[in-house]
């Protein structure tokens, strides 16, 4: 059975929001049946259905201005799944040019006209947090980063920012939901509030290690009350072979991490027989800044803000034929533009 869809002025003036309406976030329902598109939409469909138009077959294409990493083409599909239309994509995850078609619909406009705000969010939004995490991806190399970015967020669209983050490259991400999403396990250990309460780094620690499963890695923060060499050396020490990393987090009123700090806590832990801890660095990292960390000596990294941060990649929907004719809006080249890495998913 086919979910009813806003089509007309009068539905819209109907659609009631309920004042015990618990968050502002759309609910999945809400967005199947078109609450969330921009009003001129349904505008549209009603005009064309009185001038018994609605269903003339046409053939949409999607192209960024920019290049990216397609990311929310899962979405587009779940969103079209029972609609009488065929549908040609690049890959999720695919590198994308300025201008390439990266999508293209064809089928009675009255079946995805609708949803043209919709379809474009879902992939702007995506695309531009894909390819953030693509650029750390550049910078890191092979070095492990995970997406730490869901505080950034409405926790509405946190999950689908984290997710997107893998999809471009993040080794894994610390929201519980967008990790699973992407089919990975959520990553992170503890912040700096457990060890505030318990009242020393060492103690919790000692903590972390008693009470967390064993396939929880043991990466701790030292940088909560002592100076960081200081502290880790302090871990490594009581917790042996069973710490792999330290974390550093320093917060940027005492200047942050910095390429000298990461570089002697590296020394002080080789001197004192722990090469085998990693660094693990957080704290508002850019893929300027990777390089010289990884010089430095650090092993790997979280990143939030600047993948959370990132702005959504424009989008733009054209139709390209009706009724099987070659036509544009002025500007734009009438008919379909080829791209053979289009690939029919629906």
């Amino acid at each position: 059975m086919r979910k009813k869809i806003i089509t007309s002025m009068e539905e819209v003036k109907q659609l009631q929001v309920s004042p015990e309406r618990k968050f502002y976030s759309a609910e999945h329902d809400e967005i199947s049946s078109g609450a969330t598109t921009d009003i001129y939409f349904v505008r549209t469909y009603e005009i064309l259905k009185k001038l018994g138009k609605v269903d003339t077959i046409v053939t949409a294409e999607i192209f960024a201005r920019r290049s990216g990493i397609l990311c929310g083409v899962n979405e587009v599909l779940e969103l079209l799944k029972d609609k009488n239309v065929e549908i040609w994509s690049l890959s999720e995850g695919s590198l994308f040019e300025p201008k390439e078609v990266l999508l293209r619909i064809k089928g009675p406009y009255s079946e995805f006209g609708i949803f043209e705000t919709s379809i474009l969010g879902m992939l702007a939004s995506s695309s531009g947090w894909a390819t953030a995490s693509w650029e750390i991806k550049q910078a890191a190399g092979e070095h492990t980063f995970v997406c730490f970015g869901a505080r950034h967020l409405h926790p509405a669209v946190a999950p689908v920012m984290e997710r997107a983050a893998i999809i471009g490259g993040a080794s894994g991400a610390s929201c519980i939901l967008g990790a699973k999403l992407a089919g990975r396990e959520p990553r992170g250990t503890v912040p700096h509030a457990i060890f505030l309460i318990i009242g020393d780094t060492v103690e919790g620690a000692k903590a972390y290690d008693r009470y967390m499963p064993p396939e929880a890695k043991r990466i701790i923060l030292v940088d909560t009350f002592k100076d960081e060499a200081e502290e880790a050396l302090r871990v490594a020490k009581a917790l042996g072979p069973a710490l792999e990393g330290v974390r550093l987090d320093t917060a940027s009123e005492r200047g942050g991490v910095s390429p000298e700090l990461v570089r002697e806590v590296r020394y002080r832990l080789d001197l004192a027989g722990f090469k085998d801890v990693a660094i693990f660095v957080s704290g508002g990292l850019t893929p300027e800044r990777i390089p010289t960390l990884i010089e430095a000596g650090a092993s790997a990294f979280g990143v939030g803000s600047y993948i959370s941060a990132a702005s959504p990649i424009d989008m733009t929907m054209d139709l390209k034929e009706v009724d099987g004719k070659p036509i544009a809006k002025r500007g734009r080249l009438p008919g379909i533009i080829h791209n053979s890495r289009l690939k029919k998913v629906k």
